[in-house]
């Protein structure tokens, strides 16, 4: 049997799920509806509802694990709230604790940097907040490991909330030139 993979550039809003269960209102948007799918497609990895950018979606199980193991990179551009400072991204690099599961988790050593201009994604369908609430700055944080809101969670422990996150790269793949929502198929992923 051969198998299908597709890159997808997953919009603001919507879930990392093919169908409704019990745990999903009917009323959220899934992935599905983006378009048509083959049979067995899942997502690798998730996205959280509010958050975008490139996801990787396949029919093949092993291939899933691969990508998920531990030694591919996931590259996030996150917006926060504040100016974030050289300190705190030290301690983004270097681990910080968050909660996991009901108990502290210490995260492991990251790549982290300050990114001096706002990188040029669409505009989000939900506006992120006014200026009037004061200065955001974006920082690019790559992790080999995936805890559930992870990222969020660590700029939120070094004093700077995430407002915005977008996925841009897993491995060798980027979302550059890519649209919200935008779907590819591919003959492999570039790992």
């Amino acid at each position: 049997m051969s198998h299908q993979h597709f890159k997808i550039y997953k919009p603001y809003g919507y879930l990392s799920q093919f169908i409704h269960n019990h745990k999903t209102r009917r009323n959220k948007s899934l992935l599905g509806e983006l378009g048509e799918f083959p049979e067995g497609i899942m997502a690798i990895g998730r996205l959280d509802e509010d958050s975008e950018g490139l996801l990787f979606l396949t029919t093949d199980g092993k291939m899933s694990e691969t990508v998920r193991s531990s030694n591919i990179e996931k590259e996030y551009y996150v917006q926060l709230d504040g100016i974030i400072t050289e300190e705190a991204i030290e301690q983004l690099k270097s681990g910080v604790s968050i909660g996991f599961n009901g108990k502290k988790y210490l995260t492991a050593p990251c790549k982290a940097e300050i990114l001096e201009a706002a990188p040029l994604f669409p505009e989000r369908s939900k506006k992120i907040r006014d200026e009037r609430h004061g200065p955001t700055s974006w920082a690019s944080i790559t992790l080999t490991e995936g805890k559930f809101r992870q990222v969020k969670k660590m700029t939120a422990a070094v004093g700077f909330p995430t407002l915005r996150l977008v996925r841009y790269r897993i491995a060798n793949e980027y979302l550059t030139g890519m649209h919200s929502g935008e779907i590819f198929e591919v003959k492999s992923f570039k790992l």
